[in-house]
């Protein structure tokens, strides 16, 4: 699939640059949400329009639990609120994108295990509509796979993000494949999807957590990369690299923020105080960008950054 292979870098090598880089970030911010009672918000979505306002899909989840739900929140008052009305969904790190005229809204689903008992299997489903309220299901993904995303292209075809676990996948790697149409998405056609060559090593994992469809055709991808350390913590750092879906060329992976940058807060439990789950990008269009993101697996935050995919536009 790849033409020009990138460089395989580790979590340690891509924080090292990073690091190196002394990235222009600033106004990091804790978001603060009501009316959920004593529960956690995090792994968020970024802003979206609708209906005239914007809204925030936020995992809402008790400190002790891995059950959560999904609630659209609107900002009043400097505070994000449940929106009266919207429905809330039995899911896990929202998602949203627009193909045509519809918006999509995905999620993580959790169900029993079929095979080990008080363990739980995952996978991704989908809802569309003109617009929140009017939100059906329409389509749900291989079990055992998360990170499952979708973007418009400009030939009208539509870009789907896999990420498989276990024989075809290893921890976790990113693969592609383009549809018609939104009717045309199988489970099988998911499965087959190619997977990207030399992108994680196979002790770390990464997905696609956004994919945004860049002026000249690129799709410009906001994703994670995860590893454990040598006492089984988990670090997850927000990443960037480019698509060329015609040709299947792609950029190397760049960090664009790691826990420090964000303000200090708790965690859901010791093991994932390094954790910055990628929510969304909002891009300004100014040259800079908010990075919304999930931290700790406790907190939702935000940070003002360069815009990472402006230089691909030129």
């Amino acid at each position: 699939m790849d033409l020009n292979q990138p460089s395989l870098k580790n979590c340690e090598q891509l924080l090292l640059e990073f690091l190196l880089k002394d990235a222009d970030i600033k106004n990091a911010q804790k978001l603060s949400f009501t009316g959920v009672g004593n529960k956690d918000v995090y792994n968020i979505s970024a802003p979206f329009e609708d209906g005239g306002e914007w809204v925030i899909a936020g995992r809402v989840e008790s400190r002790d639990s891995e059950h959560s739900e999904v609630y659209f929140f609107v900002e009043k008052d400097g505070e994000w609120l449940p929106r009266k009305g919207a429905p809330v969904l039995e899911l896990q790190d929202p998602f949203h994108t627009r193909i045509g005229q519809e918006l999509v809204v995905g999620g993580v689903q959790i169900y029993p295990h079929p095979e080990q008992e008080n363990a739980l299997m995952w996978r991704t489903a989908f809802y569309k509509g003109k617009d929140i309220s009017s939100l059906k299901p329409f389509f749900v993904g291989p079990d055992g796979m998360k990170d499952l995303r979708l973007v418009e292209l400009h030939d009208g075809q539509i870009g789907v993000f896999t990420r498989p676990q276990g024989k075809k996948g290893g921890r976790g790697k990113i693969g592609f494949f383009q549809v018609s149409s939104l009717d045309k998405l199988t489970k099988e056609a998911v499965e087959a999807a190619p997977l990207f060559d030399h992108q994680f090593s196979d002790e770390e994992w990464g997905g696609a957590n956004e994919a945004h469809l860049l002026t000249g055709g690129q799709i410009g991808v906001l994703g994670h990369i995860a590893c454990y350390d040598q006492n089984q913590d988990r670090h997850y750092y927000p990443m960037v690299f480019t698509l060329d879906p015609k040709t299947g060329e792609r950029t190397d992976i760049e960090l664009i923020a790691s826990r420090a940058n964000f303000v200090p807060g708790p965690s859901k439990r010791p093991d994932l105080q390094d954790v910055v789950f990628s929510g969304g990008l909002l891009r300004h269009g100014d040259g800079m960008a908010t990075l919304y993101a999930g931290i700790s697996d406790a907190e939702a935050h935000r940070i003002t950054i360069v815009d990472p995919f402006i230089r691909f536009e030129k």
